[in-house]
């Protein structure tokens, strides 16, 4: 993988039942396990796994989590997918799997589906759209609908939005920025 600066590129949840957990993971979202065992700092049994052989690990599962933790300290585990094919197998895995509260969300730049892991964990699973409108902004998404009429759903929602443009339009912002700029 090819960096031009600091890259968000993987992150590790503790949990309570990391066979559980690693079985959930796997299944839902078809990750490799590279490596596991009794890391030398924090003495817990880690997982790690990947959807790329870009990247040795993206997640991390670790066990350890304490008992006297009921609410997970992580916000939410966020996983891209290519089309809306995929984002609906996802929720019906994650679902059949354990998966609770699940929420399917438009946030304008993205379809999105919200759940909690069988341990409390939130993720969010979610696909790219071609629009681009200001964060945070949604409301629910109705998976039964077609890509095109969610597509065009999508746009007579954001095309007013004094923020809205194309997602080319915006990467090409970004890009304009340079490297770590901020605003």
């Amino acid at each position: 993988m090819k960096v031009s600066r600091p890259t968000p590129a993987h992150f590790g949840i503790y949990v309570y039942d990391l066979d559980r957990m690693v079985d959930f993971y796997t299944r839902v979202f078809r990750l490799t396990i590279t490596d596991e065992g009794i890391g030398k700092n924090f003495g817990n049994r880690l997982v790690f796994m990947s959807a790329t052989e870009d990247q040795h690990h993206q997640f991390v599962l670790s066990g350890g989590r304490s008992a006297q933790s009921p609410v997970s300290t992580i916000m939410q585990a966020s996983f891209i997918v290519p089309d809306l094919a995929e984002l609906r197998w996802n929720r019906e895995q994650a679902a059949a799997l354990g998966a609770t509260q699940i929420q399917p969300m438009n946030h304008g730049n993205a379809w999105s589906v919200y759940y909690f892991d069988p341990e409390g964990n939130r993720v969010e699973v979610y696909m790219d759209t071609p629009y681009y409108v200001n964060q945070p902004y949604g409301v629910p998404l109705d998976l039964h609908k077609t890509e095109a009429e969610l597509l065009a759903e999508t746009f007579a929602m954001v095309r007013d939005d004094p923020s809205y443009m194309p997602l080319a339009e915006w990467q090409a912002r970004f890009r304009q920025k340079g490297d770590g700029a901020r605003g």
